[in-house]
């Protein structure tokens, strides 16, 4: 079977050679990763691609810092990828209790606006 792009991070796959995406939800939830893990200035030929999410790690933890990081996620998404509709967006920072220090847990539960019967889950872990 064909697919859409290689799968990330790249592994042999003894029937297409490197495992591929073959599905429209498995190329979503790859890029939502690869968008949220960009740092602007990173991609070549396109410098504000991306959320830079690793500059909040080291920051004070507080409300004001929490709903920031929800912004630039929810902004970032919605430039870059407007067929995913957003559902949920959680942040846990390591602050909380069943996380390390200087450790970001995201979740984002997302629609593919053409249809919106595709709820889908993407988890996202940085830090430690």
């Amino acid at each position: 079977m064909k697919g859409f792009s290689p799968h990330l991070p790249l592994t042999i796959d003894p029937v297409d050679g490197y495992a591929l995406t073959k599905t429209y939800k498995e190329v979503i939830s790859q890029n939502l990763k690869n968008l949220v893990l960009t740092a602007p200035g990173e991609r070549m030929m396109i410098p504000e691609f991306g959320v830079g999410i690793r500059r909040f790690l080291f920051e004070q933890y507080t409300p004001d810092l929490k709903l920031a990081v929800q912004n630039e996620i929810t902004d970032t998404i919605s430039f870059w990828l407007p067929f995913v509709e957003i559902k949920n967006l959680q942040i846990h920072m390591g602050t909380d209790t069943n996380i390390g220090r200087n450790t970001m847990n995201i979740k984002i539960d997302f629609n593919i606006t053409r249809d919106p019967n595709t709820l889908t889950s993407v988890q996202i872990e940085i830090g430690e």
